[in-house]
């Protein structure tokens, strides 16, 4: 790859992508872009970086002519800079290809996967390493904030990277995390998703499968064990380990947990909690996130750190002072003792633990639920009843129109009357909306002081997170000028 002096990423926004060209530009790569559109946080990351992204795609984008060209697993045929480069036989391969080739040969390879959990429990493990000085190397799908960034090149042995089930590129249908041959995985859970390319739960167990199928007998993997009421779940991620060749340990609140956790305490601004190891205690935690799912999260970081010989008080320190992830459960704005969060929502199961985890932080206060269906599985009917049931745990639901509908068969496509009506049928309120503009209008006057409004998309919901702010403000001042004015005539 040395010889190669200019690389093109097509779909460089992506949170992946946007790393990969980080990477590559501190290795000294000259690194260019394109995307449809930039929202942040990644076009903000991009700036920052100083790689120039451009908008819209076009085949000019490719001149001169670059080396090797990147190409983003979202764009397919019928991409003008796709086929600009397959007509010119530009030299072109995917993001986990280079990835393997450039930066994980030699290098000891952690993978977090999973359906639910990846990113921030990617973040905690890296963190855990950074801060007993491992200098790991990392690639997560998110701006891990203790870092200011979503990757890192260390001079340490590893490499912690988030192992995502989605395909590779146009070219290569199987999932990405089959490149990394991974030395040891955590594996947080198995549920069907992606809708779009996963025709049913049997084909995700598939890939699942092969994952576990690579990792060598000498490796590890960290697996959930499952709660309560998750049954379904549980058998998924039992039929996935079957094919481990390597020891398998488990961690959550079953009695057959090596990593078990007790005591579990979830307060306003605090949550903490015992693990016990093979049945003996072992170390006492504690952290400023909220929710339940960050304590599995937590305690699977934790348990492959120690596996890698970071002592448990070392690994209690660190996850101390562990921030969050950009767009996890992150407060984008306070006005008038009104919170607004961002949270990347991308499946019921997620939903419902953000929601769960609000009411935690947040006890007493009304929960407003309001949800783009942006990604390819809540875009579909498939979940729908799942979707329902996790929406109704708010107060409050506002859901908008199905992020470009028109790619979805109609007989696929979420159904919104009929979500409404279920969620109703839980005695919930649930309204639709066509777009953020009409959800601002409609619900920023019915807001008071205490509420906490939770703003569910994987994308840029129309501006919303900026909107909806906006108009708070704009509604307090009107009614401070308002008393003013009563005060002046009186």
């Amino acid at each position: 790859m040395n010889e190669k002096k200019h690389i093109h990423l097509i779909g460089i926004c992506g949170t992946a992508m946007a790393s990969l060209a980080g990477m590559l530009k501190q290795r000294g790569f000259r690194v260019t872009g394109s995307d449809a559109a930039a929202y942040p946080p990644m076009s903000d990351f991009l700036r920052e970086l100083g790689i120039p992204v451009a908008q819209p795609f076009d085949p000019r984008n490719l001149e001169p002519r670059p080396d090797l060209v990147v190409v983003g697993n979202a764009m397919s045929r019928g991409n003008v800079e796709l086929e600009h480069l397959l007509d010119q036989r530009i030299p072109f391969c995917s993001l986990p290809q280079l990835l393997h080739d450039e930066f994980l040969r030699g290098k000891e390879v952690l993978v977090v996967a999973g359906t639910h959990g990846k990113t921030t429990t990617t973040s905690m493990l890296a963190w855990i390493f950074h801060a007993v000085g491992l200098q790991p190397s990392f690639l997560i799908g998110g701006i891990a904030e203790n870092f200011g960034s979503s990757f890192h090149l260390g001079q340490g042995k590893h490499f912690i990277l988030e192992g995502d089930e989605y395909d590779t590129a146009f070219f290569d249908k199987g999932p990405k995390f089959l490149h990394y041959f991974p030395d040891a995985v955590i594996l947080t859970s198995v549920e069907f998703d992606h809708a779009d390319i996963y025709k049913d739960l049997d084909a995700v167990e598939t890939a699942f499968k092969r994952l576990v199928n690579l990792i060598p007998r000498r490796g590890r993997i960290v697996a959930f064990d499952g709660v309560a009421g998750e049954v379904r779940e549980s058998a998924s991620l039992e039929r996935c380990l079957g094919k481990a060749f390597c020891p398998v340990e488990r961690y959550g609140a079953g009695a057959r947990s090596n990593w078990q956790v007790l005591n579990l305490r979830l307060e306003p601004g605090r949550t903490s909690w015992t693990v016990t190891h093979d049945g003996r205690p072992w170390a006492d935690f504690e952290f400023a996130l909220a929710g339940e799912y960050n304590v599995w999260n937590a305690t699977a970081a934790a348990a492959l750190a120690a596996g890698c010989g970071i002592a448990k008080e070392e690994i209690a320190a660190a996850l101390k002072t562990f921030k969050s992830v950009k767009r996890r459960l992150e407060v984008k704005a306070q006005v008038n003792g009104i919170t607004i969060i961002d949270d990347f929502a991308h499946h019921p199961t997620a939903i419902a633990g953000t929601l769960k985890a609000l009411r935690s932080r947040y006890p007493g206060a009304r929960l407003w639920a309001i949800l783009e269906p942006r990604s390819n599985t809540l875009r579909r009917r498939v979940l729908q009843s799942d979707l329902a049931r996790s929406l109704a745990l708010a107060d409050e639901v506002v859901v908008a129109g199905v992020f470009r509908s028109e790619a979805v068969p109609e007989n696929e496509r979420l159904e919104l009357p009929a979500l409404a009506a279920e969620i109703q049928s839980s005695g919930r309120a649930a309204r639709l909306l066509a777009d953020a503009n009409a959800i601002v209008e409609a619900v920023a006057p019915e807001m008071r002081s205490g509420d906490v409004v939770a703003i569910l998309s994987n994308g840029g919901f129309g501006g919303i997170y900026e909107k909806l702010p906006a108009r708070l403000r704009k509604l307090a001042g009107d009614v401070v000028s308002g008393s003013v004015n009563a005060v002046g005539k009186g």
